[in-house]
């Protein structure tokens, strides 16, 4: 079995590849249930809050993938990050573990890949101006993953910590990317071809007046019902889509919207598989103000295991 760790991980993982390989995966399709949430009680009195554990598998006719991701809020206090994940990739018809694989930068660079695929058939063909908001482990793999797909020029950050945002735009800078810092984020998300969320927000950050005609609105963050980041407004107008079926029962940016009548579950256009699969249309004209709601699914996690796997065997 290999053990293949974080560095080795990103570097197999380039954009334009995982892309690619996250669209071929939806095409194909894999075996998904449902993920799996357990409360991990802690022993330790000093670790009062425990660890909530989920189970995500998925598989194909040759592998088997499953990711544990552990959240542990009380790590923050110990200086540890709270957030930890692996990945083991099997043969799926012998069950022999094939590799262990690091599950943090698997979900952080599909979880980018899939906004990116997204935005392909969602944002406008001249889209340039990619507004970040957020200054997150995936946030700050945004610019990359979206110049994949569209000739994007011009990048501003946005963050609640204006020094977060500033040491995103020089990380960016050193990567070659020219990037800006906003203060303003209403001004910025008016000027914006494309905006792209990546937030732990659980009450509207970005709202839908401030959009403009014809832009692409990307959100990540919200992947339980308590999150949220944006307003009802954002929907209003505008056509819907969804990585997964899943995002209509998970995300607080939908399950509001939907509750309060903004829209109904059937309004949603497509999901990525339909997508792809050329059974929806993505956008239809350049004047068209289009929202994708992602939750994450454990088909991107196998598309991208199995390609950091078979990188290391060739």
């Amino acid at each position: 079995m290999l053990i293949i760790d974080a560095p080795t991980t990103q570097q197999a993982l380039p954009f334009p590849t995982l892309i690619e390989a996250l669209r071929r995966m939806f095409l194909a399709g894999c075996e998904v249930p449902q993920r799996h949430v357990h409360q991990v009680a802690a022993i330790a009195p000093e670790r009062p809050s425990g660890v909530t554990s989920l189970v995500m598998s998925a598989w194909n006719a040759r592998y088997y993938g499953v990711k544990i991701v552990n959240i542990a809020p009380g790590n923050a206090a110990l200086g540890l990050a709270g957030l930890h994940s692996s990945y083991l990739l099997h043969d799926a018809t012998t069950g022999v573990p094939l590799a262990l694989i690091d599950g943090d930068a698997i979900t952080a660079r599909r979880t980018a890949a899939a906004s990116a695929l997204a935005a392909s058939l969602l944002a406008r063909d001249d889209a340039r101006h990619l507004l970040v908001v957020g200054a997150g482990k995936v946030a700050r793999l945004l610019p990359e993953a979206y110049r994949a797909v569209r000739a994007i020029d011009r990048v501003t950050v946005w963050a609640r910590s204006s020094d977060q945002a500033a040491a995103l735009v020089s990380e960016l800078f050193v990567a070659g990317i020219e990037a800006t810092a906003s203060t303003d984020l209403a001004a910025a998300v008016a000027e914006a071809d494309v905006v792209s969320c990546a937030t732990m927000a659980t009450s509207p950050v970005v709202f839908g007046q401030w959009l403009a005609t014809g832009s692409h609105l990307d959100l990540i963050g919200g992947f339980t019902p308590a999150m949220r980041e944006t307003d009802d407004a954002c929907f209003m107008g505008a056509s819907i889509f969804v990585d997964t079926e899943e995002a209509l029962q998970k995300s607080g940016d939908l399950l509001g919207p939907m509750e309060r009548g903004v829209f109904e579950a059937t309004d949603v256009k497509a999901t990525l598989a339909q997508l792809m699969a050329g059974e929806r249309s993505g956008r239809s004209n350049a004047s068209e103000r289009t929202v994708f709601k992602s939750v994450g699914t454990a088909l991107e996690d196998l598309a991208a295991a199995v390609l950091v796997y078979e990188s290391q065997r060739a």
